[in-house]
């Protein structure tokens, strides 16, 4: 095998920084959240249902945020990390507007100033920019070896009521998932997920039960001898 070859190896290898969006609505009577179909052909979790989002892009560091993430959702991300808390919020903001539309944010004065990097044009363009109050650290999880790629991904959970448009209408969202739609929780079973999906859909139900332990649950898979843990 050659260099160049080594390379691709090690790069198909490589865990990249990812963020994904929980939206979760009608929390008091039938909770629901939205989730979309991946392609068949894709190279990450085809065909499989799961929650918006994607990895951090390099312009996700140079976008500023309205309001700073809570102290407690700060200090989880930042343990076992040196990843900028706010590079997280903010790919996780661009994710939820790409893949469905929907915007979640606050207005600020400094948008209409800003020159977008490309990728978030369209968000700027709307006057406003990513909120670190609306976000929850829910989850962190690493995929395991062996996948064709891993991911490094936090879980965000946003409640709809912070939404800036209509939680209904997603006819701006790409053509990344498919099948997007509301789903109930007590209905989420009989969707094709993968596995990591079912455990934090059950951490998010403990949660909204009441009955979550402390700290952020981390599948810390950087090794092959997987480790579960708390932040």
């Amino acid at each position: 095998m050659g260099q160049a070859d080594a390379r691709v190896l090690i790069d198909k290898s490589a865990i990249r920084d990812a963020a994904t969006v929980i939206v979760l609505r009608d929390a008091a009577t039938r909770p629901r959240v939205l989730m979309g179909q991946r392609g068949k052909d894709a190279a990450f979790l085809p065909s499989k249902f799961v929650f918006p989002g994607g990895a951090v892009d390099a312009v996700d560091h140079t976008i500023p945020l309205a309001a700073p993430p809570r102290p407690d959702c700060a200090a989880a991300l930042a343990r076992d990390s040196d990843l900028d808390p706010a590079a997280l919020i903010a790919a996780a903001t661009r994710e939820l507007w790409e893949e469905t539309g929907l915007l979640v944010g606050a207005p600020d004065p400094r948008a209409p100033q800003m020159q977008a990097p490309q990728g978030w044009r369209g968000y700027i363009a709307t006057g406003h920019l990513p909120d670190g109050e609306t976000a929850r650290f829910l989850f962190r999880a690493i995929t395991p070896p062996g996948r064709p790629r891993r991911f490094d991904a936090r879980f965000f959970l946003i409640d709809a009521a912070a939404l800036r448009n209509d939680p209904d209408d997603l006819s701006r969202a790409e053509d990344e998932l498919g099948h997007l739609h509301w789903v109930a929780l007590d209905t989420v079973r009989g969707l094709d997920m993968p596995f990591i999906t079912e455990v934090v859909l059950a951490e998010l139900a403990a949660h909204l039960d009441g009955r979550a332990a402390q700290g952020v649950p981390f599948f810390d898979n950087r090794h092959e001898v997987s480790r579960f843990w708390r932040l």
